[in-house]
């Protein structure tokens, strides 16, 4: 649903934006730059500075920005947003993503699929698929795949994590590295706009490299606001896969280094792929 300017932002003249796309607009402004100012963002969008502060703290609550005295700047690189956050953040975008992803497995593939909130997504688009095979490290993609009888559902053992059903550790790498699958669908938590592809956790990117390298294909899918966005633990780079689904096209230097690995960029809403 579109959200609607406040009363001090048509005011001011405020760019004709909805708010959703102010929000975007200024997380990339702020990775693209490191730091934004209160008031070269209230210019930028032509409302106040009063409603910048309250944009920068809705979006800090949400774990995409850092607030600081002054303005904003990219989120710290060691520490995840929780979990029921993240499982709520552009939903709407991640079904989209879902669906592309179901659209592009055939019935009786043999699948990866890793932890996160929009693998869970891609989990619920594939109800309607047939012979699937599917192994994974997550409790919750496993649980969303039990509705549906035509999916065979092997699940790696390990340790689990309480706060979002994660299979990590030796033993998950051990059995995931037992299987050759036709794809393997991950999720991740930030892009550098090198193309550099960033974790917060180890042992979670571990697992994660053991799917890329023993899948045929590699689809990486993941909602517009993990480009540019800070995580300390390196999974690789973006031309390492095969096809990129997303929300939104991404910034013109992570495009080039697809275009260098010939990575295929499926972007929801636009209904093609680019190469």
């Amino acid at each position: 649903m579109t959200e609607a300017f406040g009363p001090e932002e048509q005011d001011t003249g405020a760019r004709h934006v909805t708010v959703r796309q102010r929000h975007a607009e200024m997380i990339r402004m702020v990775r693209e730059t490191g730091f934004a100012t209160i008031q070269s963002l209230a210019e930028h969008f032509g409302i106040t500075p009063q409603s910048v502060r309250r944009d920068i703290n809705t979006l800090s609550a949400k774990g995409l920005l850092q607030r600081y005295h002054g303005g904003a700047g990219p989120c710290l690189s060691t520490e995840n947003m929780d979990y029921l956050d993240r499982k709520v953040l552009c939903l709407a975008e991640k079904k989209v993503i879902g669906r592309m992803v179901a659209e592009a497995i055939p019935n009786k593939s043999s699948l990866f699929i890793n932890i996160g909130t929009t693998t869970e997504e891609v989990a619920r688009a594939l109800g309607g698929h047939k012979n699937l095979r599917v192994i994974t490290n997550s409790l919750n993609v496993a649980t969303i795949l039990t509705g549906n009888p035509e999916v065979e559902i092997i699940v790696a053992g390990g340790l689990i994590r309480h706060h979002d059903g994660g299979i990590v550790g030796e033993a998950a790498i051990d059995f995931i590295r037992q299987f050759k699958v036709d794809f393997g669908i991950i999720g991740i938590s930030g892009i550098d706009m090198d193309g550099t592809l960033l974790d917060f956790d180890y042992r979670e990117v571990r697992a994660a490299r053991a799917i890329m390298e023993n899948s045929r294909q590699v689809f990486l899918v993941t909602d517009h606001t993990k480009f540019g966005r800070n995580a300390m633990v390196r999974l690789g780079n973006i031309d390492e896969i095969d096809a990129l689904f997303t929300d939104q096209a991404p910034p013109a230097s992570v495009q080039e280094q697809m275009r260098r690995g010939d990575v295929e960029l499926y972007v929801g809403g636009e209904g093609e792929s680019e190469s």
